[in-house]
């Protein structure tokens, strides 16, 4: 059964288009062919890194051993060199794990959303967003958007209201060219007005809950057929009886 998950922030933010059908056609599509990779165990490499202080050549041998398919684990291997010597030139006073939050799109939809880490450096605590995607990164509205959903969050948190948030883009500049790590500055990147982000929102859940919708009605009429051409088998098996 193909069933739609529920995206992450970053995910809604990259999913979102002013056409709400849109947003349906993307998630069904999604769902329908997910990804055949994700970007999980770079996460957990950036915990064995800065949290539990595992050595790089550690790490790195780890996702090796791990990863069989070369062009996957040369995705991974090639972040985790970016990831490596940005944290290695600040050298970090501490790191700490942060737990998930969920936001409330609206009734019936809440969505994750799990912090990489949060890092101390003379005496300013960082929120650093690891954005692994190699090609379209969050831009213009979409960005302004996820940088808007994550600073309610961390206004609803004491401990990080005045964190620097800071977003970590690991994409390629161009088509078939070496990825580069460009640190985004979410206090530069305008802050959507509440109204324009409830409305945003409210297209979003529109485009989810039709591409539930579309789902499900997929899998019934699948279930109807293989009911109906059950009952013919049984029907032509009788006849020769």
């Amino acid at each position: 059964m193909t069933k739609l998950r529920v995206p992450s922030l970053q995910h809604l933010a990259r999913n979102w288009h002013p056409d709400s059908k849109k947003i349906t056609k993307s998630l069904v599509r999604l769902a329908e062919n997910p990804p055949r990779f994700n970007y999980n165990p770079l996460s957990s490499a950036a915990l064995d890194l800065l949290l539990f202080g595992q050595p790089y050549d550690q790490v790195r041998l780890g996702i090796i051993r791990a990863v069989k398919r070369e062009g996957v684990r040369d995705n991974y291997l090639e972040i985790l060199s970016l990831m490596h010597k940005h944290f290695e030139s600040i050298s970090p006073d501490f790191v700490q794990q942060v737990d998930t939050r969920m936001y409330p799109i609206t009734r019936g939809l809440m969505i994750p959303f799990t912090p990489p880490l949060i890092y101390g450096l003379g005496g300013q605590i960082y929120f650093p967003w690891l954005s692994f995607w190699r090609a379209n990164p969050l831009s213009n509205k979409r960005l302004a958007l996820f940088v808007s959903l994550v600073r309610e969050v961390l206004v609803e948190d004491p401990d990080l209201e005045n964190a620097r948030f800071q977003i970590y883009d690991f994409s390629a500049p161009k088509p078939k060219t070496p990825r580069e790590l460009a640190i985004i500055e979410a206090r530069d990147v305008p802050t959507l007005s509440q109204d324009e982000t409830k409305e945003m929102l409210e297209i979003f859940a529109e485009g989810f809950f039709n591409a539930q919708a579309e789902l499900a009605g997929k899998v019934s009429t699948q279930k109807d057929t293989e009911r109906q051409d059950s009952f013919e088998d049984h029907r032509q098996r009788d006849l020769f009886k």
